[in-house]
């Protein structure tokens, strides 16, 4: 029998200390900062200090890298592109597993006070879901919802 999910809201599943990358900055820079943190994701900031959206380490390679574009000029706010997906802190898990699955993400930032204040991973799911949850986020994710 599975214990009953500990988790509440997105404070309860997200890991703190996430760190933006400028949308001025470049994706050299941003890709330096990936390596150093060993991480495949960094959301971006606008001047404004809010989330202006996600760079992947696959946009990177796909964007850039495979275009033949320059690292060092090419902006990471050119690669956040379109509205970013969030979670407010206190929004209920069952919230921050549908905005995962309606948009396909395996990675959502956690805002408060319109401020970037952690990101929720999938393997931050497992620490705080039940297996009934976690497998029926699984199939939603990766078999369409079937």
């Amino acid at each position: 029998m599975t214990a009953p999910t500990t988790a509440r809201n997105a404070r309860d599943l997200m890991h703190e200390g996430c760190e933006c990358i400028d949308s001025t900055e470049s994706v050299a820079t941003a890709a330096a900062k990936m390596r150093s943190m060993d991480v495949g994701v960094l959301p971006v900031c606008g001047q404004d200090g809010k989330l202006a959206g996600m760079i992947t380490d696959r946009d990177i390679v796909v964007e850039c890298v495979a275009q033949g574009r320059d690292l060092t000029t090419c902006m990471a706010g050119e690669l956040a592109s379109g509205r970013p997906v969030y979670v407010d802190a206190g929004a209920p898990v069952e919230e921050v597993l549908r905005t995962m699955e309606q948009h396909q993400v395996r990675r959502v930032p956690v805002i408060e006070d319109h401020r970037l204040v952690g990101l929720i991973s999938e393997a931050d799911l497992t620490k705080g879901l039940t297996d009934e949850q976690m497998a029926s986020f699984c199939r939603s994710v990766y078999a369409g919802g079937h």
